[in-house]
């Protein structure tokens, strides 16, 4: 009763979150400001849409297509076709529960591909360290570019004391769970160490494996798309076809934050573009439907693209 009550509790709180920006950003905006929204939407120049969708797509098969290198290191060799629509469907899954897309990614190859679970798990908790430094690399990036912009930002939204609460809870709580984990010889952890034996192998496989430079390479691929795929939006309006360098940075690295923390950036991330592109003097009409755009054009495709690798991974393989 309690794991359903959680796992309820894990996909309709996002949601919920999500529905109340929805509804806090359209309350605070007047008739007039919501009329000039759909204003931009409907004059919005839609060739730079489509030109940031095919280079999301490219993101997709790429990522599908590095997750080649780790398996092959451990003696699997799955169709690339199986593995871009396990990436598919992993970032439709995540739409509903948060970072569930993974395990999907894991049960999707050991159905389809004979893959044990935990190797193609630990693979892609591989995958997720390379994304990570990716990540803080931006971060890094957007810090040194506008230092004073973006403290400003984070502090205006989260308190500094509340901010350093949350970073000494946060550091109390992991060192107490490795000392758990550590020292423990609960039953349940034992099973734990025994199941993260196979991740490990799945996770080292990457400073091991034969083609490890095809695989950074890819890597570094997918986060330049991810980024140029953001950039090339910017000229779909002609409020934020102006902005300079530093300001896609910070406004890359808001996004990813919104998407990563919630149901795929439902709500979060159009409230969160119009919050940051208002501090570089863009209006928060324009900043509203530039993250929609974004946001709904991203969101559809991940949808047509996991809904049809459901209905095509059983038929290309009929014998599993």
């Amino acid at each position: 009763m309690k794991q359903n009550i959680g796992k309820w509790l894990s996909i309709l709180l996002p949601i919920l979150l999500g529905l109340a920006l929805v509804i806090y950003t359209y309350n605070k905006f007047t008739p007039e400001q919501l009329e000039e929204i759909k204003l931009q939407f409907k004059n919005a120049d839609y060739f730079y849409i489509f030109i940031s969708l095919l280079i999301s797509a490219l993101a997709l098969w790429s990522r599908g297509y590095r997750w080649k290198y780790s398996l092959a290191h451990l003696g699997y060799h799955p169709k690339i076709s199986t593995n871009v629509m396990a990436v598919c469907i992993g970032y439709f899954i995540n739409m509903s529960i948060p970072r569930s897309g993974e395990v999907s990614r894991a049960l999707i190859l050991k159905k389809y591909e004979d893959v044990p679970f935990d190797k193609a798990f630990g693979t892609i908790i591989a995958e997720r360290v390379v994304d990570t430094f990716f990540l803080f690399s931006f971060i890094a990036l957007a810090f040194f570019l506008e230092f004073n912009v973006l403290k400003a930002f984070v502090l205006d939204k989260i308190p500094f004391e509340k901010l350093i609460f949350i970073t000494g809870v946060g550091t109390f709580a992991l060192i107490a769970l490795i000392l758990l984990f550590r020292y423990s010889n609960f039953k349940i952890i034992l099973s734990i160490k025994q199941k993260i034996s196979g991740l490990v192998e799945g996770v080292s496989s990457i400073w091991k494996m034969e083609k490890k430079w095809a695989f950074l390479f890819h890597s570094l691929l997918i986060w330049a798309s991810y980024f140029f795929m953001f950039y090339i939006t910017i000229f779909a309006l002609p409020e934020t076809s102006n902005l300079n360098l530093s300001t896609v940075v910070i406004s890359f690295i808001v996004g990813g934050i919104a998407i990563t923390l919630t149901n795929s950036g439902f709500g979060a991330y159009p409230f969160l573009m119009a919050e940051i592109l208002l501090l570089y003097n863009v209006p928060e009409t324009a900043g509203t439907a530039f993250g929609w755009l974004v946001w709904t054009s991203q969101t559809l495709m991940v949808v047509i693209l996991g809904t049809l690798s459901f209905l095509l991974l059983p038929i290309l393989h009929k014998n599993k």
